[in-house]
């Protein structure tokens, strides 16, 4: 477990929501006048769903938000299990981040290309200035999941055998993930529990692997943290 974690233990999946929609969007504000843009990774799931959609009703300077992803599955660009049509229906639809400034992964076209052309993407965009991560019941983050193998020097993998469909994906490596400002980890529900007490024990997990310089910010339900 990284040492320089802060644990926010709130309520509700709602709470945890809120509190990490306030901290991007103080982390946007922040970024933007300090370097004059804001560079945010998505990830998938539905607490982060909760959080896009509350970013969708907010004020904020979105001409200078530029938008990346953690990971994708390999499945067609309309197809309903695809990260980026989830953000974009939530979020990205309804605020004027230019388009040219969403940088989606390709999975389409499977996961070597896809993987390959999100590396260069991926190189001209780091340092990030925020990463949201969610973490599954088996302790992964992205497409990053036990037992698989990457090259550690990747920025971002193509990744077979997934434990949960579908089986092709890409990912952001955990190098690339960890080159940010600020990470923010969003963990909510019962299903959770046994990743985050072994997380936190010090387990081999792919979540472990995130090791940012700044502290990383977990904000986590009273359903997924049990002392």
């Amino acid at each position: 477990m990284q040492h320089n974690s802060r644990w926010h233990i709130l309520e509700t999946s709602e709470q945890v929501a809120t509190a990490a929609c306030r901290q991007i969007l103080d982390a946007a504000e922040q970024a933007i006048t300090e370097h004059g843009s804001y560079k945010l990774v998505l990830a998938g799931g539905s607490t982060p769903e909760k959080v896009y959609r509350l970013l969708a009703q907010a004020d904020a300077d979105w001409a200078n938000w530029h938008i990346y992803y953690g990971d994708e599955r390999c499945l067609p660009v309309d197809n309903a299990d695809r990260n980026s049509l989830m953000a974009t229906l939530a979020f990205l639809e309804k605020v004027a981040i230019p388009e040219s400034q969403i940088f989606t992964i390709p999975a389409e076209l499977g996961p070597e290309q896809a993987a390959r052309l999100y590396q260069q993407i991926v190189a001209e965009a780091v340092p990030f200035d925020m990463v949201l991560l969610g973490m599954g019941e088996d302790g992964h983050t992205a497409s990053l999941f036990p037992g698989h193998q990457h090259k550690e020097d990747e920025l971002a993998h193509a990744v077979y055998n997934s434990p949960k469909p579908p089986p092709e994906r890409v990912s952001i490596s955990a190098k690339a993930l960890s080159n940010t400002h600020q990470l923010i980890f969003l963990i909510t529900g019962a299903n959770k529990q046994e990743a985050v007490k072994n997380w936190r024990s010090g387990l081999d997990l792919p979540v472990a692997a995130i090791l940012p310089e700044n502290p990383v910010d977990i904000y986590i339900d009273r359903d997924a943290y049990k002392p």
